[in-house]
């Protein structure tokens, strides 16, 4: 038995130790797919993080542009007032009333073009006029020789200058311009820039759920230090270390107040020291991972940096990443051992038939003696079944050839009669001394054996695979050789022919002999239905309808029995004696093969009538 074959056994044992080596490979895929899995989410951390970096960059960017629009906007207000003449002639004949009227306008101006203050300072540093002259922290009469922005722009002609407010306690940038020559100058006009509304749309936009900034946005000057934030704590702090000396020159300039000037609470994050994170260090202690993206402020020589918290979205890139890859893997390695455990049953199973077949080998080998003779008669037998199958493959061809050579005399016995025909009333006419008929007869007799020798050569064309080349056949052309044929008969069986012209010539595309040959068998055998029937007719017409040529050949005989009827493109189906059946199906063949058909309406009271319809030939003629 199988079970019990050593060759058997060591088979199914090796196939044990494939499998067991199988599940180790799969145990190493999985392993490997953990490690793709896990770079695979590196390779995703760094793509959202360009990404991320990218986003930061553009909104940064759009946010230095409203802060460079919101500057230009409020620079062209001083320009425009130094060359105002109510401010120059104040300045140049001080008088109370003049400068009442003037802080009433410059009141006016600040309302209209949304600068802060607008206030108006004589050669010694006084304010003599303000747009904040009726509030309590009014500019009037202040001292500000000590500020930046007037000692320059008495120098340089203007000044742009970010500083805390001695009076109001707000910062704002200050941008002053000159009123008079360099040589005598009368004073400066200066526009207080407060960026309350701008700082207000960065909180407003980067406020998270929570209600604390999750996108902080500050502005720096060139030492650093924070001048515009969206966290109100932030502003006046530095976002790197200031010297010694610079800290004193700031102090003593009271630019930022008593502001404390500490860094801001950002380090470097050591765990992507080449992408510009910092870790924002809160009062908890907790250090949150944020994205630094900073951006040169146009026009002023500041720079806006955005904070961007990132680890939530690079974590989440990274973990879907890995699970994608991980899943992608697990169902590769689960597609592999379904594969696996197929091909094993498949080798238990070859194994199984391989032991089957051992024992059937042994089985043969033992009974071989006995199966030698059956072997050899049954190879008798096939012979004699091969010589059989050859005898029947004969007599097949024999019955062919014996159709092949009844359609030949068939379709050359009427040619042979009409020739015989024309032969004796030639002798006739030769003995009668009348020798044009005679001729006329010669040239028919003539005609006829081309005939003869057309229909052979349809014959043979047609027992080969091709059926020679077609062309376009006038059907007037195929009546008129038709009738020609069978003239003899139909005058000797007294028989008319009603031929109408054929309204547009039709034409069919095909061969004329053929044609000829379909319209003779027709003929023949309408003149065969009518002998003995009292006034008989044939009528032939040709019609063209929707692009089919219709040729009616009707008469007026007993019609054709139902039984005939049904049977009657059937080899050897005929009902006359010496008929042998083959006309009306060389006919129908003929027919098909140009790609037509025939039809047959046939009553004892109207007689029959076939149809052969066969597609318009509309081309040129050939």
């Amino acid at each position: 038995m199988p079970a019990s074959n050593p060759r058997t056994l060591l088979r199914r044992r090796r196939a044990d130790q494939r499998a067991a080596g199988r599940l180790g490979l799969l145990l190493l895929a999985g392993a490997a797919s953990l490690v793709l899995a896990w770079f695979s989410g590196q390779a995703a951390r760094r793509q959202a993080g360009e990404e991320l970096t990218g986003q930061a960059a553009t909104t940064a960017t759009l946010n230095a542009a409203v802060l460079r629009s919101e500057l230009e906007k409020q620079r062209s207000l001083p320009f425009v007032l130094a060359q105002d003449p109510d401010l120059l002639a104040a300045l140049a004949q001080p008088d109370g009333a003049t400068f009442a009227t003037l802080n009433r306008k410059l009141e006016t101006l600040s309302q209209g073009t949304g600068a802060n203050v607008i206030y108006l300072i004589d050669a010694t540093g006084l304010a003599v006029a303000a747009s904040n002259w009726q509030e309590p922290t009014s500019f009037v009469g202040n001292d500000y020789r000590f500020r930046e922005y007037f000692q320059r722009g008495m120098q340089a002609g203007a000044a742009e200058h970010f500083a805390l407010g001695t009076v109001s306690r707000q910062p704002g940038l200050y941008i002053s311009r000159r009123l008079g020559p360099a040589a005598a100058p009368l004073g400066v006009v200066v526009v207080k820039v407060e960026f309350d509304a701008v700082e207000e749309t960065w909180r407003v936009s980067d406020r998270a759920p929570g209600g604390e900034a999750a996108r902080p946005v500050y502005v720096t000057d060139e030492q650093g230090i924070v001048l515009l934030t969206s966290r109100p704590a932030w502003r006046f702090r530095t976002d790197r270390p200031l010297p010694v000396s610079a800290l004193a020159d700031i102090r003593e300039s009271l630019q930022f107040g008593d502001a404390p000037l500490t860094e801001l609470p950002l380090r470097p994050n050591p765990a992507a020291p080449d992408t510009g994170a910092v870790l924002l260090d809160d009062a908890d202690g907790r250090a949150t991972p944020l994205l630094r993206v900073s951006q040169a402020v146009p026009t002023a020589p500041w720079r806006l940096t955005l904070l961007v918290p990132a680890e939530a979205t690079l974590m989440a890139a990274e973990r879907q990443r890995r699970w994608a890859v991980l899943l992608g893997c697990l169902l590769a390695i689960g597609l592999g051992a379904v594969l696996l455990q197929r091909r094993d049953r498949a080798l238990r199973r070859a194994a199984s038939q391989e032991a089957a077949r051992q024992e059937l080998e042994e089985r043969v080998a033992a009974r071989t003696a006995q199966l030698r003779g059956e072997i050899a008669e049954r190879e008798r037998m096939e012979t004699r079944l091969e010589d059989a199958r050859e005898t029947l493959r004969q007599a097949n061809r024999l019955a062919t050839l014996g159709q092949v050579v009844a359609g030949v005399a068939h379709e050359i016995n009427q040619p042979v009669a009409a020739i015989r025909s024309y032969a004796g009333n030639t002798a006739t006419f030769l003995d009668r001394g009348e020798l044009a008929p005679a001729r006329r007869n010669l040239e028919t007799i003539t005609k006829l054996t081309e005939r003869i020798g057309g229909i052979t050569d349809e014959l043979r064309t047609f027992s080969r695979k091709g059926v020679g080349p077609v062309r376009p056949v006038r059907v007037a052309e195929a009546v008129d050789g038709a009738v020609m044929l069978l003239r003899s008969r139909l005058d000797h069986q007294g028989v008319p022919l009603f031929r109408p012209p054929m309204p547009g010539d039709p034409r069919v595309l095909g061969r004329q002999v053929r044609l000829e040959q379909v319209l003779v068998n027709l003929i023949q055998n309408a003149l065969e239905a009518l002998e003995g029937r009292p006034d008989p007719e044939i009528h032939l017409e040709a019609t063209i309808q929707e692009g089919e040529v219709r040729i009616v050949l009707r008469d007026n005989g007993p019609g054709i029995p139902p039984e005939i009827q049904k049977a009657l493109f059937m080899p050897f189906s005929t009902s006359k004696a010496q008929g042998l059946g083959l006309g009306l199906v060389l006919c129908n063949d003929i027919v098909t093969e140009a790609g037509g058909r025939i039809e047959v309406a046939s009553t004892p009271e109207r007689g029959t009538a076939f149809t052969i319809i066969l597609p318009e030939y509309r081309g040129e003629p050939a």
